[in-house]
């Protein structure tokens, strides 16, 4: 699925946070499923192109199959703060699936989402050995899983074999640089015509959030403070965009970068040649074959630091999620839906196939009918791999992302040259946002 940026997540979430928490209820004591009453629920998702609808409707076929008598009513191209205003006005779905795992602490603390670990105990689902541990990080907070995963997020590097000139593709940042110097292509007056790399986090999907696991960066201590200042891979990874923005040149790099095509577009610079290498989500796959089908492009994991490269194959992981709003009408229908979407082996294969998602079970990533090639298998391995990471669920998620990217902005553009202060100010700013969180 297309990610919704950080900085524009979660819209609304301080206010439902304020005005609900405290006010969750548990989980009802399921009984088994078995009166088949006929019912319909309401299921509310954010997906709206015609291959993502048409691979639901071929997965919810599949559910009604298996549950003849629960009709589901979806909903499609529905955003965050319309399921939060539902829940605020008592009028919420059965079902709800978000695209932002940026809000998954705020769902869990507020009980806009229900907790579902009294509904996998009463399914004997066992999380732990059904999916990744790192969809754990992501899916719960202080305890409560209030959502679960349907489909993953995985990111790589793509290249183009055209550009290349038969180079291999980079395994740590040193060698990320050097093959961005070899294979920029600049007019005699200095005008980028083709960028190896582009290193700034201004570029579609370098934000911090995605670029951290290349050094193994830590966002936050145990406490919920601010672990940036502190950790140093983050002046590592920092350094090093720095170091190549300015061989570029920070204004010639930027208005290469401004003018790119749309990044969901078929004008998207790599579908087009004007960039050799770029980090993404295994979703481009699907976006080169629909836009770009005789492009001749590999993919591999990201680049690591120098001095890490045992970790070369981790990624950063994110996903889709799925829950159960409070006040649901139909809670055990809606489990029933939520627990066939998110653990059933055919449905997730299903869907993966359609949309070229990362299916997020262990025994889906298995399954024979699961469709992959070369280029899609790397974000399977990505996924697979036990050194990849995400961002664990935090009350302040998208606050803290959008104040790092903020200072890696100023420090890439010359705008903030003491990179010590600048991020000692993004702990303090970090910090005193969570005060006012708990406080509030």
């Amino acid at each position: 699925m297309k990610r919704l940026p950080a900085i524009s997540a979660a819209v609304g979430l301080a206010l439902v946070t304020a005005c609900t928490a405290g006010t969750e209820s548990p989980g009802p004591a399921l009984k088994s499923t078995t009166a088949n009453d006929p019912v319909t629920i309401e299921f509310w998702h954010g997906f709206s192109a015609d291959n993502e609808l048409k691979a639901f409707e071929d997965t919810l076929a599949g559910f009604k199959q298996k549950f003849p008598w629960i009709t589901v009513k979806a909903t499609k191209a529905i955003q965050d703060d319309q399921i939060l205003q539902a829940v605020r006005g008592g009028n919420p779905p059965d079902v709800a699936l978000s695209f932002t795992t940026d809000s998954v602490a705020q769902f869990c603390k507020a009980g806009i989402f229900q907790d579902l670990n009294p509904y996998l105990s009463t399914s004997k689902i066992d999380a732990a050995t059904l999916f990744p541990k790192v969809i754990a990080e992501y899916t719960q907070y202080q305890g409560k899983r209030c959502v679960m995963p349907m489909l993953a997020d995985t990111y790589g590097l793509y290249y183009n074999k055209k550009l290349m000139k038969g180079h291999e593709p980079p395994k740590t940042l040193s060698e990320l640089a050097d093959l961005t110097k070899k294979l920029t292509v600049r007019d005699p007056d200095g005008t980028i015509k083709v960028a190896g790399f582009v290193p700034t986090s201004q570029m579609y999907e370098n934000a911090p959030i995605h670029t951290g696991v290349m050094v193994g960066a830590k966002w936050t201590n145990p406490d919920g403070t601010s672990a940036i200042g502190s950790d140093p891979a983050w002046r590592t990874l920092m350094k090093w965009q720095k170091d190549l923005t300015d061989w570029f040149g920070y204004d010639k790099l930027e208005k290469f970068r401004k003018g790119f095509g749309d990044e969901w577009s078929a004008d998207n610079p790599f579908q087009k040649g004007k960039v050799a290498m770029a980090i993404d989500g295994e979703w481009r796959n699907a976006m080169i074959t629909a836009d770009a089908p005789d492009l001749e492009y590999g993919t591999a994991p990201l680049p690591v630091a120098d001095d890490q490269r045992q970790r070369y194959g981790a990624g950063f992981i994110a996903g889709t999620v799925i829950g159960i709003p409070r006040g649901a009408k139909h809670q055990e229908a809606a489990w029933e839906l939520v627990k066939y979407l998110t653990t059933d082996t055919d449905a997730l294969v299903t869907l993966s196939n359609a949309i070229k998602n990362v299916p997020s079970t262990l025994p889906a990533l298995q399954s024979p009918k699961l469709d992959k090639d070369q280029n899609f298998q790397t974000f399977l391995d990505v996924f697979a791999n036990p050194n990849s990471s995400t961002l664990p669920a935090h009350i302040n998620s998208v606050f803290n992302q959008q104040t790092l990217q903020e200072a890696q902005i100023l420090w890439e553009s010359g705008r903030a040259p003491d990179l010590d202060a600048l991020l000692a100010g993004v702990d303090k700013k970090i910090d005193e946002k969570l005060t006012l969180t708990a406080g509030g």
